[in-house]
């Protein structure tokens, strides 16, 4: 018992270590690990009472459940992925075989009722879980960065100017084309320099990586510049994995079904949610998404590492690569000229495959858009689902 608590301490530990920790604005007061269970209220609770002062001119009041209702909601998000994150490890223990053979369906809806009893138990663990789900209204709202649209006029009318800026640059990150902030955003330029105030609170860590190693890039530091892009392609997909893992929170039934279409909405329900992890996680550079971010990486990685005459770390960056842009000549170039001179670079085959981390990348994003385009075709009614054929993309290997 001992044993397995330590275990679970050490993931723990882990886990909060891979937690992105801004130390700015609302996130001031966050803590996945001690958040005060005073704090603890229902999600659809803290932002209607923020909705209602704020339409009542209450601007302090607005402003203290629209940073409350944040805090609630990555404690929300951050604790779904925990327990998702926590289950799927466990399952990669070896398990004791049952007492007898199990096949098929009995060996399916097995793994399901093992992955939900590990989900219940971390669940009843977790402050969050104790009070009602918020809303798919609400949930939708905070993806999309709502409150900040809030946040950002009630500091307005307080006059705390470089928090609205703050407020605005953080939901302008997330919906650059949103006119009424956008115009603000110039309002606000025409009265002070606001560079300094351009702060994003909902940053991840692999995007001010990112930047920071473009700019290296572009300054000729190849080998700082590789340091911090590696850094980020790590950063990044650790936070695909914990987006994945959210995915796989509560789910409400919009009507009764029999038991086997039921579990098909709820699958392709979550499917849907994991295949707009990659959108969701795309940083804003300048008022542009980075079109195959993760492609983009590695384009970085390949001529830096190939500046500094280490081809044998560019091919596989290049191979990689061209995964996600197996059209691109450029690249595909590059990889005959480093196939040219193998021998001078003491190149092996194995130097023209992609990297692991990014195969592994390509592949379940490529299954996961198949996946949920099978289940979306299939689970339409036949008027719908007349004249579609399923268009598909072969995983590599």
């Amino acid at each position: 018992m001992d044993r397995e608590k330590g275990a679970q301490l050490l993931l723990l530990l882990g886990w909060l270590s891979s937690l992105a920790a801004p130390l700015d604005g609302q996130y001031e007061k966050y803590s996945f690990k001690s958040f005060p269970l005073s704090d603890i209220t229902p999600l659809d609770s803290a932002y209607g009472y923020a909705l209602e002062h704020y339409a009542a001119h209450s601007w302090k009041e607005s402003l203290r459940f629209l940073e409350l209702s944040l805090r609630l909601y990555r404690l929300l998000k951050d604790s779904e992925s925990f327990c998702g994150q926590s289950c799927r490890e466990r399952e990669r223990e070896p398990e004791p075989e049952p007492e007898v053979d199990v096949e098929g369906e009995l060996r399916v809806l097995r793994h399901i009722v093992l992955r939900a009893s590990c989900m219940k138990a971390c669940k009843k663990k977790l402050p969050i879980f104790s009070v009602s789900y918020p809303s798919k209204e609400v949930l939708d709202a905070f993806e999309k960065r709502e409150p900040y649209r809030y946040i950002q006029y009630a500091h307005y009318q307080l006059n705390n100017l470089e928090k609205a800026v703050s407020a605005a640059h953080t939901f302008l990150q997330k919906n650059p084309d949103e006119p009424f902030i956008t115009k603000n955003m110039n309002y606000y330029k025409t009265l002070f320099d606001v560079e300094e105030y351009l702060i994003n609170h909902e940053e991840q860590p692999y995007e001010g990586l990112f930047l920071k190693a473009v700019k290296l890039f572009n300054s000729g530091d190849f080998s700082s510049s590789i340091r911090d892009m590696e850094q980020a392609v790590s950063e990044y997909f650790k936070a695909f994995d914990l987006c994945l893992a959210g995915c796989e929170g509560s789910y409400e039934l919009a009507e009764i079904k029999d038991f086997f279409p039921s579990l098909a909405a709820i699958f392709t329900d979550a499917l849907r949610c994991k295949t707009n992890c990659e959108a969701n996680l795309t940083p804003n550079v300048g008022g542009f998404f980075v079109e195959k971010f993760v492609a983009t990486m590695y384009h970085y990685l390949q001529f830096a590492y190939y500046k500094l005459n280490d081809v044998q770390n560019a091919a596989p960056c290049a191979a990689s690569y061209v995964l996600f842009d197996p059209d691109d000549k450029v690249m595909k170039r590059n990889i005959v000229y480093y196939d040219f001179y193998r021998e001078q670079w003491g190149l092996r085959e194995s130097h023209f495959q992609p990297r692991p981390e990014a195969l592994r990348y390509f592949n379940q994003t490529t299954t996961q858009e198949e996946m949920l385009r099978f289940a979306e075709n299939y689970l339409q009614t036949d008027d719908e689902a007349a004249g579609k054929p399923i268009k598909t993309r072969n995983c590599q290997i």
